[in-house]
């Protein structure tokens, strides 16, 4: 993980959470250089014990515009909770988006990405 280019760019958060360190990193590079986001920031989310990824995800359809997106990496190991997810949303502030993902990485180097919204909302038709 050193040796790899965007670990210095990681590496105070990777040593502030060690216990998150390997989802974060994976799901950094993923984004970055897979999914091809664009102008993005990390934030510290210590009510979590973690960072998150804030950035540009590229258009999946000709018709969509860049979004602003929120990702918040997790181990499959861990157990989440719905005031885990609220503190995430209280962390982010005004800034928040109406939803986040949150990153499940499994061992195996596999990443589902997992929509959350604020409060209930009526799924797209």
């Amino acid at each position: 993980m050193q040796a790899h280019p965007s670990h210095a760019h990681l590496s105070q958060l990777i040593s502030k959470y060690p216990k998150a360190a390997g989802a974060f990193f994976q799901t950094y590079n993923d984004l970055t250089l897979a999914q091809k986001w664009t102008d993005i920031a990390v934030i510290d989310v210590p009510e979590c014990g973690r960072a998150a990824i804030k950035g540009l995800r590229p258009p999946l359809t000709t018709e969509e515009h860049h979004s602003v997106c929120v990702v918040v990496p997790c181990s499959l190991a861990e157990s989440l909770s719905t005031s885990w997810i609220r503190h995430v949303f209280a962390r982010l502030g005004t800034d928040a988006p109406e939803a986040m993902f949150v990153a499940i990485c499994a061992e195996d180097s596999s990443i589902v990405y997992y929509k959350i919204s604020k409060g209930i909302v009526k799924p797209p038709l």
